[in-house]
Parts: C-alpha cells; sequence; structure tokens
C-alpha cells in the first residue's frame, strides 16, 4: 500500500515530510491517516539525528485543501464526529509538541484542516504563487475548524484578525497572510523548499509580532476589552444571520471560553462544538450544496459528449450585461473578447466596466498593473462585424426583443463561421424563438447570466429541442471557465429561475397591495434567510424589468403569473428602482440617514394605508411556497433536469437560503403533504394561484421524498 507521508532524511539534519495521497489530484486530510502520521511522529521523535522537520506537499499547486468532508457524512452521532476532532488534536498537539523546529511549506491551496496543520507547526513559509490561499472556511459548511483552529489562530494573529476570518471563511493572499502574521515569510515558490529548510536549521524563533491598532491592542490585552470584542462580534453575527446559522456563535464561544480558560480547555469546547455542529440539519444542508457543485464540475451538461475549446468571442452589447460577460470572459477565462455596439459610447461604457473591476484588484494589492493591462488587451471593441470571422462562441446581450435577436442571429450566422455558436443572454423569451431565425438552429442556446455578472455565481444554460449536444457541452465548458457554475434547464418562458423568482415577487406584491408595509415584506424574508428581501430586491433589479417580465411569462404559463396592478401605477408614477433613483426607497439626497428609507409617498401612490404591525412568518410563509411550487412544477415539466439542479439554480441565482439547502431539499424538510395543505389553505383564501401542482400532490399521497 502506498504511503501518505514520505520521510526524507538530509545530511545537515533536517528531515523532510512530504504529503502526498495517492491517487488525488489534491491532498486532503483523512481520518484513516491517523495511524500513518502517529507512526512516523513517533519515527522522528526518536531519531535525534534529526535537528529540524520541514512539512510539505508533494502535491504542485496545494498544500492541504482541507478535510474530506465525506467523514461527517459517516458520523452516525455526535460522540463519532467529537472522535474525528479529537483524532485531529491529538496528532496536531503532538506535531506541535516535538522539542525540534517544524516548519510548513506552503505552496497553493492551503485551506480547512490544511491551515490548522500549518498552525500546527512552529513557523510557516509560503510561496508568492497566485494560487497560494490560505484561509479557515468551515463556517461556509455550518462548521468550525476542528482540529484547533479556534484556538491557535486567535493566538498567533489576535483574536480580532482570527474572528474575522473563522466567521467569514474568507481567504487571504501570501502578502496578507504576511503582515497578520500568519506566515513568517514569503518567498518565490523555486526556493520555497530551501527556505524552509533555512529556517528549521536557524532554530525555533518567536511568533512574528502583529502589528494592531491602538484599540485592538487595548481590547485584546484585558479581559473586559476581549469581552467587547466578543459582544461586538456576537451582534454582527446575529444581525448577518438572524439567527439561522448556528455555528457563528459557537465560534465565538470557543475563542472567548479558550482565551479565558487556556488551550486545552478551548480545545474540549472546540471539540464538543463541532460535533454538535456535524449533526445539525444546516450544516448538512451546507455540505449537500458542497457535494452537488463538487459533482456538477465533473459533468459537461451533455452527457459523454466533449466540449468544443473556445479560443475567441463575441459578446453583443455594451450595457451593463455585456460588459460583464466580456470583463469574466477576459479576466478569468483568460480568453479575448471583442464586443460590438451600435455605439462608440456603448464600447467606452464596456471597456470602463472591466477596467474598474480590474483596477479595484490592484488597488488592493491582488494583482499588478501589467497584470490589469495584460488582460484589458484581451478586450478589444468594434461597431461594426469585422475581425468575428473565427470567433468560437456570440453572446448576445441586447434588449429584450425578439425582432431584435432575430436580427442578431442572423447578422452572426453571415458573418461568422459555421461552428459558432450562438448564446442568447435573454431572461425571459425562449430560446426556441430566438432560433426559428437561424439557419444553424443546433448551434443556437441560452446563456443566461444573472446581475451583477462578475458577482453572481450562477449561469443558466438553455437547450431548446434543436440544440446539439456539442452545444450544449462547449457552452456549459465555457460558463465554468468564467468562474460560473452552469445548470443545463430546458427550454420555456422564464426558464427555471426567473420562473420561480416571478411568483415569488408576484406574491410579495400582492401582500403589499393588502397592506403589508414595505420594510414588513423585507424583514420577513431577510429573517427566513434571503439575502435581501423582495421590495429591495425589486428596486435593485428594476421595477421596469419585472414588469416585461411578467406579460411573457402570463402569456407563456398562464393565469397564475398575471402580475399585480402595483406594477402600472409605479411604472406610470415613472418608479425604476435605484436606477433612476424613484422607487420603494429613497436613493441620492433624499435618503439623509445611514439605513434604507422607505419613500412612504408610495402608499398614497397606490392608495395604501400600510399596516404598523404583521405576521412575519406568515407574510414568509406565502412568498415561499409559491416560489416551492413552481419549482415542483418546473421538475415535473422536465425544465430542470433533477432536484440538485434545481437547489444550486435557486441558491446561486436568487440567494434561496443555503442553510434550507435548496427548494427540494426545503421540501423535503417540510414534508410534501405538509406543503400540500399550507397552499390548500391559500388556495381556500386567495385563489387558484395556490393550486398545489399534481406532481407534489402525488408526492403528499404517496409519502415520497425528492432526496433519500
Amino acid at each position: 500500500m502506498e504511503k501518505t507521508f514520505n520521510l526524507a532524511r538530509r545530511e545537515d539534519g533536517i528531515a523532510i515530510l512530504t504529503m502526498d495521497v495517492p491517487g488525488e489530484s489534491m491532498n486532503t486530510l483523512r481520518s484513516e491517516f491517523g495511524p500513518e502520521i502517529t507512526e512516523v511522529l513517533a519515527e522522528i521523535k526518536a531519531d535525534s539525528s534529526i535537528r529540524g522537520l520541514v512539512l510539505a506537499s508533494g502535491k504542485k499547486g496545494c498544500f492541504v485543501a482541507g478535510a474530506d468532508i465525506s467523514m461527517l457524512d459517516a458520523c452516525q452521532s455526535a460522540a463519532d464526529a467529537k472522535t474525528l476532532s479529537q483524532q485531529g488534536h491529538v496528532v496536531f498537539n503532538e506535531l506541535e509538541a516535538l522539542k525540534i523546529p517544524v516548519v510548513a511549506a506552503i505552496d497553493g491551496v492551503c485551506l480547512g484542516g490544511g491551515l490548522e496543520l500549518a498552525l500546527a507547526c512552529h513557523q510557516r513559509v509560503c510561496s508568492d504563487s497566485s494560487k497560494t490561499m490560505m484561509g479557515v472556511p468551515e463556517v461556509q459548511l455550518g462548521l468550525l475548524p476542528g482540529g484547533g483552529g479556534t484556538q491557535r489562530l486567535p493566538r498567533l494573529v489576535g483574536i480580532a484578525t482570527a474572528l474575522d476570518l473563522m466567521l467569514t471563511g474568507k481567504q487571504v493572499r501570501p502578502k496578507q497572510a504576511l503582515k497578520m502574521g500568519l506566515v513568517n515569510d514569503v518567498v518565490p515558490e523555486s526556493i520555497l523548499l530551501a527556505t524552509a529548510i533555512e529556517m528549521a536549521l536557524a532554530g525555533k524563533r518567536p511568533a512574528k509580532k502583529v502589528k494592531k491598532s491602538l484599540v485592538n491592542k487595548l481590547l485584546e490585552g484585558t479581559p473586559v476589552g476581549r469581552n467587547i470584542i466578543f459582544d461586538q462580534a456576537g451582534k454582527q453575527v446575529q444581525k448577518k444571520t438572524q439567527g439561522n446559522y448556528p455555528a457563528p456563535a459557537k465560534i465565538i464561544d470557543c475563542v472567548r471560553q479558550g482565551m479565558a480558560k487556556g488551550i486545552t480547555k478551548g480545545l474540549e469546547v472546540e471539540a464538543s462544538h463541532f460535533a454538535d455542529l456535524v449533526m445539525t440539519t444546516e450544516s448538512a444542508s451546507l455540505r449537500s450544496i458542497f457535494f452537488a457543485t463538487t459533482e456538477m464540475k465533473k459533468e459537461t451538461g451533455a452527457g459523454d459528449v466533449e466540449p468544443l475549446q473556445v479560443r475567441k468571442t463575441m459578446v453583443l452589447g455594451g450595457g451593463l450585461m455585456g460588459g460583464g460577460i466580456a470583463s469574466v470572459t477576459t479576466t478569468k477565462a483568460k480568453i479575448p473578447a471583442r464586443v460590438k455596439d451600435i455605439s462608440e459610447q456603448g464600447l467606452s461604457n464596456a471597456l470602463s466596466y472591466a477596467y474598474k473591476l480590474l483596477d479595484k484588484g490592484v488597488k488592493r494589492r491582488h494583482m499588478t498593473p501589467a497584470v490589469r493591462d495584460n488582460l484589458m488587451s484581451l478586450m478589444t471593441t468594434t461597431t461594426e462585424y469585422k475581425g468575428i470571422k473565427d470567433a468560437d462562441i456570440v453572446v448576445e446581450a441586447v434588449f429584450e426583443d425578439l425582432n431584435l435577436k432575430h436580427q442578431m442571429v442572423k447578422d452572426v450566422e453571415r458573418e461568422c463561421g459555421e461552428h459558432t455558436i450562438f448564446a442568447s443572454n435573454t431572461s425571459s423569451l425562449p430560446i426556441s424563438q430566438i432560433a426559428e431565425a437561424a439557419s444553424r438552429p443546433e448551434n443556437v442556446i441560452g446563456l443566461h447570466y444573472f446581475s451583477p455578472v462578475e458577482k453572481m455565481p450562477l449561469v443558466e444554460v438553455i437547450a431548446h429541442e434543436k440544440t446539439s449536444a456539442q452545444t450544449i457541452a462547449t457552452t456549459v465548458a465555457f460558463a465554468r471557465k468564467q468562474g460560473k457554475t452552469p445548470i443545463v434547464v430546458q427550454d420555456g418562458a422564464g426558464f427555471y429561475v426567473n420562473r420561480i423568482l416571478a411568483l415569488y415577487m408576484n406574491e410579495a406584491a400582492q401582500l403589499l397591495l393588502e397592506g403589508k408595509s414595505v420594510e414588513h415584506l423585507d424583514k420577513a424574508l431577510v429573517k427566513f434567510g434571503f439575502p435581501v428581501g423582495p421590495m429591495t430586491l425589486l428596486d435593485e433589479v428594476g421595477i421596469d424589468v419585472g414588469a416585461k417580465i411578467s406579460p411573457i411569462l402570463e402569456s407563456e404559463l398562464g393565469e397564475r403569473f398575471k402580475a399585480p396592478a402595483a406594477f402600472d401605477k409605479l411604472l406610470a408614477d415613472d418608479r425604476k428602482g435605484r436606477k433612476n433613483g424613484k422607487g420603494f426607497y429613497l436613493y441620492g439626497n433624499k435618503s439623509k440617514k445611514k439605513a434604507k428609507q422607505v419613500d412612504e409617498s408610495v402608499y398614497k401612490l397606490l392608495g395604501l394605508t400600510p399596516s404598523a404591525t404583521s405576521d412575519l412568518s406568515e407574510v414568509a410563509e406565502r412568498c415561499v411556497v409559491q416560489m416551492l411550487n413552481e419549482a415542483v412544477r418546473c421538475l415535473e415539466e422536465g425544465i430542470i433536469a433533477s432536484p440538485r439542479d434545481g437547489d444550486i439554480g435557486a441558491i446561486f441565482g436568487i440567494g434561496f437560503p443555503p442553510f434550507l439547502g435548496g427548494p427540494f431539499h426545503y421540501i423535503d424538510s417540510l414534508g410534501a403533504a405538509n406543503l400540500v395543505e399550507k397552499l390548500e389553505k391559500y388556495q381556500a383564501k386567495f385563489g387558484d394561484r395556490f393550486t398545489p401542482s399534481v406532481k407534489l400532490k402525488e408526492m403528499a399521497e404517496n409519502n415520497q421524498r425528492f432526496f433519500d
């Protein structure tokens, strides 16, 4: 059996312990490695000729990516999970207790348990590679660092910095890591091992003193000050999570108790809290998202068909969407993009948009000006169809006008090659209707991005009945290179994400017309777990955009998509939302407070007197059950291929609460029968827009679930 840990001795007395998990592209920590590493550590302790130890990785671009998450799903009880944490503590404590200097040589990904392993070493040096990233992202899985991270990290970099890292799951680059004292040195990858060996030969050195602000020095230096930090962190966590995520509070408690009672007590608390969190439904849901996205990365979206390589792209339209699409193509995928617009101003806007995004990276010292300029050189512009004959894919991002899109299809087929894919960024028009103008409909596909393109992780790849498997596979691979999570959906008005969102938003508008206040509507859905409420979302997306989509959905899908009368009145008053500074909330000079203020004139416009209070849970429930019911219809009609894709689409596309696992996981937790009962109750009270889907009723009758 091949070993994971290999010990090599040098003549100068330094031993190099290399971790290299056989048959894997990345190193991950697993419980079965315990006996092997314990044996190696015993061998090191017994060998007096070893003067120092360097811990390195045999995987290029990866130190240790973290612990193998599948171990957690195998835990039958909290006791099993606690044992996992305690086993990690034993190994890392043994490593830390070695009398010889131990140096971690970090190149590439160093996350979660990987960073905890490095923290147990006496010193750390990392490469300056762009692939080198460090962090403890366990909170994103509903967990906390269970290998001593809650104790060693605050003692190394300070309480405030450690809490920031653990509560957000953010990853830091080499220069940031050096500045905060997480590593002792940053060097080129070519001399990383040699530097680590020199550090080991030099012997143990005191940890680098971290520069703290005067406020943090004063606060972290006394028990009273530390309690202020913990209390403030708790308040911020509650505000951000609305109490829906248990992990952050437990992270704070681990650090609080460890700093007050010592590291031994802190490790005990860490193991107990880690075990409790592993068994929560929130962590199970978040882990299911992790497994789903990992699984999807291996899929082409078209069975065994391999994608063609995309070497050059073209983007039609220089607006916000077009500029964003071109930007992620050049900066993420490193693929040249040629932007076409009818006006020089549109092209200038697209270039400016991309430049500002890249320049943020320069200002944050994530890249050099030279790197920024090289990436900008990948984006070119034109007002005519020139320099695009060899484009492999053309992404159309023009107005939602079918005639205009038909013209775009004809232009591309005339000017580009026979293999060129025409991908439409339409948000509501069926792709089959756009493809009617094509002589090569097999090359036409939908590629629906969400705004802002550079931030939103999802993209819907929409295939109509004539789209070829090759086109699907190539488009999926292209989206993935842009850093997106693509889901393949079948053609139909609104596709999947906008379709389930439309009924949710319509119900919120109905509640508004019934007298619920704007702030109560938003508060109810934020408390439920959405990142923003429906009224804020409508202001951000644009009230006019929502109004344009509704008639299309109603025409294609029926009466239940009929938009409430509120839209007509809002548009008649020129209320488009943030884009023109006039919506449900006040913007610009009209908003004089830091907190968002409702534009009270909207109530008079709609002829309403909002109620002072309302049942937040019922408000949220009415909106959410509409979304759940429509998600099941989409599955029933084959719009989405699986409940897994439906969950990922809702979470990454519209911010469905991740701790609930997505609409289909949430339906399983509610029970189909319970959801049908809720829908029928609302149907009796408010009408047929709440009619349960056929599939949902069948599942309720047969006590079925979407997932085992």
